[in-house]
């Protein structure tokens, strides 16, 4: 069997994974919504146009983060799954809302109420577009543009497709039943404040372990993948990867001289346990000096036979069964110098160009160190120490990515709250009315406080991905919120009103439902925050709906 591992492999089976699991989910998420549209609707045609903001939005979602960062990750594409449970809430609203609506009346009624939506939506995402995270910056660019594009289909291109007699169920049936349980959720409003205390005081009480710190958490590599990796480099002797020495140099040769005088202060660790060995580009191919004073030390045939006859004396091997040897050395001693060049088509020319790169600024040799077995700490304060006056750098790999991801998610923390308190400044701009804006936001904030404290009391640590969940939420929350407190109407006075939403929501926590039973970490942390947080708005907003006379 041919056994394959390292860092390469994982970055090819990782981006396999992450893209299958998006055509995976894609197909299941798309044929579980048709499916439930037609069971709502019973009305192919509809279904297909319904379905038509949603292709929209993820087209212009991958155009825009093509034009903007020139290449697509498999993230931003996975991403597109979550689209499907968002962006088919607006045609859900037109088309059950509007179906018996005078011409232009749901445009009148409703739309005002979704562009509204559609802008917290921006708000929150446009926030990401801050990110030096890469892959954050290219979501909320994709978000924007796909929600925007599908919110601007629904309102522009729909009304134009619908045939002028297109019949779909009539679902009121199923708003009015629901009328009874809005009445009945809207006497426990009082249980609102109790539950967003309960779920501050968990977080508080977990504070340490809230966030995950270490990029571990994001990682798609297997553990049986991982565990092969440590079998394989346990059995060749092979360094982990983790710790470095980095040496820096104008030239090629300066690069391999460095690498051997940094390669004499290491034996010096490796003979007192600290390290168990370490690879140098100048074991494989030593520095043209290293090389010359090796060919210098070499003797003259005539000195060299001199030596082996006194060495051989007394003993039963003749002189003479050594010319070979002799020959060998006077070849050694005429040959050229080694050079990359000539170790070319060799299995050590491979070795060599991984531990010396050519930069534009010069030439870097990297110095891997295996380190002693696992129940022996590694001390990296003695590799510093005995580095120290050297121009080699100690590099801890995992800790510097971790250090570089807490990095990237404080940024976000921040500039998602900054997205959220931008939200709250334009709901309060555009409703004009304090306990509107109470009504609105307060479902949503709870819904966040309450999903964030059930994964961390079950165990999961938060990472970047849970956090753009959490927009996620709000961008759909706000428009549950807003419905419930329509400025001239009770939602509970419109069972189509009350079926739009029942629908949305299902149709919303089908499409994240299928990312939370992903293996792939980053898309099931999507799946586990956006389902429940859907469902929790739901119902939060409809506790703290205005029942009283418009």
């Amino acid at each position: 069997r041919i056994l394959v591992s390292g860092a390469a492999v994982f970055a090819v089976n990782s981006r396999a994974a992450i893209e299958s699991e998006a055509v995976r989910l894609t197909t299941l998420g798309s044929a579980a919504v048709i499916a439930l549209l037609l069971l709502i609707y019973r009305s192919f045609t509809t279904v297909v146009l319904g379905l038509l903001p949603v292709a929209s939005g993820a087209l212009a979602g991958i155009a825009a983060v093509a034009l903007g960062f020139g290449t697509v990750h498999g993230l931003t594409i996975g991403f597109g799954t979550t689209l499907i449970g968002e962006a088919v809430d607006y045609s859900i609203y037109y088309f059950v809302q509007s179906d018996e609506e005078e011409e232009g009346g749901w445009m009148k009624r409703f739309w005002p109420t979704i562009r509204l939506g559609v802008l917290t939506s921006i708000f929150g995402f446009a926030s990401l577009l801050f990110s030096g995270f890469p892959g954050l910056a290219q979501l909320g660019l994709y978000s924007i543009a796909g929600l925007v594009t599908a919110a601007m289909v629904t309102r522009f291109v729909l009304p134009h497709l619908r045939p002028a007699k297109l019949h779909i169920h009539d679902i009121a049936p199923i708003g009015r039943a629901l009328t009874g349980l809005w009445a009945w959720l809207s006497r426990l409003r009082r249980v609102v404040p109790v539950l967003g205390l309960a779920a501050i005081l968990v977080l508080v009480a977990n504070r340490e372990h809230i966030w995950s710190s270490s990029l571990s958490g994001l990682s798609p590599v297997s553990s049986a993948d991982q565990a092969l990796d440590q079998s394989l480099r346990a059995d060749l002797g092979a360094p982990n990867l983790r710790y470095l020495v980095v040496v820096k140099a104008g030239s090629r040769e300066a690069a391999l001289e460095q690498a051997e005088s940094v390669g004499e202060h290491l034996r010096g660790l490796v003979a007192d346990g600290v390290l168990a060995g370490f690879d140098s580009p100048a074991r494989f191919m030593p520095s043209a000096a290293t090389q010359q004073a090796r060919r210098n030390a070499l003797p003259e045939r005539d000195t060299l036979a001199r030596n082996l006859e006194s060495a051989l004396v007394g003993l039963p091997l003749r002189a003479d069964r050594l010319n070979a040897f002799l020959d060998d050395v006077d070849k050694a001693r005429a040959q050229p110098l080694l050079t990359p060049e000539s170790l070319r088509g060799s299995t050590l020319a491979l070795a060599v160009d991984s531990l010396l790169l050519e930069r534009p600024q010069g030439w870097t040799a990297l110095i891997p160190l295996r380190t002693p077995d696992s129940d022996t700490p590694f001390e990296s304060a003695r590799v510093e120490a005995a580095l120290r006056g050297t121009q080699a750098l100690f590099v801890d790999i995992f800790g510097e990515s971790n250090n570089l991801y807490r990095t990237y998610l404080d940024e976000a923390i921040l500039l998602s709250l900054a997205g959220i308190l931008a939200i709250v400044v334009l709901m309060g701009v555009v409703l004009r009315e304090p306990m509107r804006l109470v009504r609105v936001m307060v479902p949503v904030i709870t819904a966040e406080l309450l999903v964030m404290a059930g994964l961390v009391a079950t165990g999961h640590a938060l990472t970047l991905l849970h956090l753009v969940g959490m927009l996620l939420i709000v961008a759909v929350g706000t428009n549950y919120a807003l419905f419930f407190n329509q400025a001239d109407r009770n939602p509970g006075d419109d069972p189509r009103t009350l079926a739009s939403l029942l629908l949305a929501n299902l149709a919303t926590v089908i499409g994240f439902g299928t990312l939370a039973v992903s293996p792939v970490p980053v898309l099931q942390a999507i799946g586990i925050t956006v389902g429940p947080g859907a469902v929790l708005t739901l119902i939060l907003s409809a506790m703290l709906a205005h029942r009283g006379p418009r």
